[in-house]
């Protein structure tokens, strides 16, 4: 049911795009009304939350580790698995955003025969995420040859790295393959495991349907559909310098991709993809380890009036006397 309805969204926003261009000529709102609203909604969502993370109280380090914390001088500690120091992390906010180091010690588990839980490596889990977010931001670096003038040089850099094999013409891209192979493997772990099945929801499916429809009329455009590329980049400029000019040139297939990227900017201001930005906040990822050496004090903490045993008894003693209970002093 789940996938039902992340399917039924995705076809109704790509139907939405189709009758608003070839039945109402919908250009101009598809083409530079969206897409501002989405930018405005995406930068807004992501101001919103920082704040709000921001402001969230960390009296104590609570940073989770996965190694020896720093202790005596005798007794190794994990450097990065849990740093003691301000450069200890870094290199583990390094290693987590850049190749994951997180997940890469993830592991699965199945009950084989006879009721016996086996534990083991998921590395393939790690190695899909890992392809598909690298070559989801290669991707968008090459897009930036769209909204640039002049084209800063590393797009062409990457260019060529992405099309190194010479495959067709146009040249093929790596990343391109990469990336619907990549979030094809993600789909089918949701579908074809029934543990991952029973505990994904709609909000784990629509995203990777959404993207993986990105990337589709991406390829559809520069591999199948014949697109006016001079119109594009004109039209893509216009949008960044707010001299917005929509060419009659562009057909349906690129205010699609277009209206699918907007819808992505939008969602993902209010969805767990935000992990992304929420990673450099997250105080079990931010917080060096350092318990054993430093004393923290949480600074909310405010003077609370102490009770006493002495002052309860003193209290309460004619009372106590009356039920039978021991007292220190008569």
């Amino acid at each position: 049911m789940n996938i039902l309805i992340s399917a039924a969204a995705l076809l109704i926003l790509i139907l939405l795009v189709i009758v608003g261009i070839e039945a109402a000529g919908l250009e101009y709102f598809f083409g530079v009304f969206i897409p501002y609203m989405a930018v405005v909604i995406f930068l807004s969502g992501i101001i919103f939350k920082l704040i709000g993370w921001a402001r969230s109280p960390v009296p104590f380090r609570i940073p989770t580790i996965a190694g020896q914390q720093k202790s005596l001088g005798w007794i190794k500690s994990s450097k990065l698995d849990s740093p003691a120091t301000i450069l200890g992390v870094v290199g583990r906010m390094v290693l987590e955003v850049l190749l994951f180091r997180s997940l890469f010690r993830n592991t699965k588990y199945e009950t084989k025969p006879g009721q016996k839980l086996v534990y083991g490596s998921a590395k393939f889990l790690w190695i899909a995420a890992l392809i598909f977010h690298w070559s989801f931001l290669i991707i968008i670096l090459r897009h930036l040859r769209y909204i640039s003038e002049p084209i800063p040089s590393l797009v062409p850099l990457l260019q060529n790295l992405d099309g190194f094999f010479q495959v067709g013409v146009p040249e093929l891209f790596i990343t391109n393959i990469l990336i619907v192979v990549s979030l094809a493997f993600l789909f089918m772990r949701r579908t074809a495991d029934p543990k991952n099945r029973y505990l994904s929801l709609t909000a784990d499916y629509f995203p990777l349907l959404l993207i993986l429809a990105i990337a589709i009329t991406g390829i559809m455009m520069r591999y199948f559909t014949k697109v006016d590329i001079a119109g594009i980049k004109t039209f893509a400029m216009g949008l960044v310098s707010f001299k917005p000019v929509v060419p009659e040139s562009i057909n349906v297939i690129f205010y699609i991709h277009l209206f699918l990227v907007s819808s992505l900017l939008v969602y993902f201001s209010f969805s767990k993809l935000l992990h992304m930005v929420g990673v450099f906040l997250s105080p079990t990822r931010n917080l060096s380890n350092n318990n054993r050496s430093v004393r923290h004090v949480n600074p909310w903490d405010k003077p609370v009036r102490i009770h006493t045993y002495e002052e309860y008894e003193d209290e309460f003693r004619d009372k106590m006397k009356a039920a039978g209970l021991p007292l220190e002093k008569e």
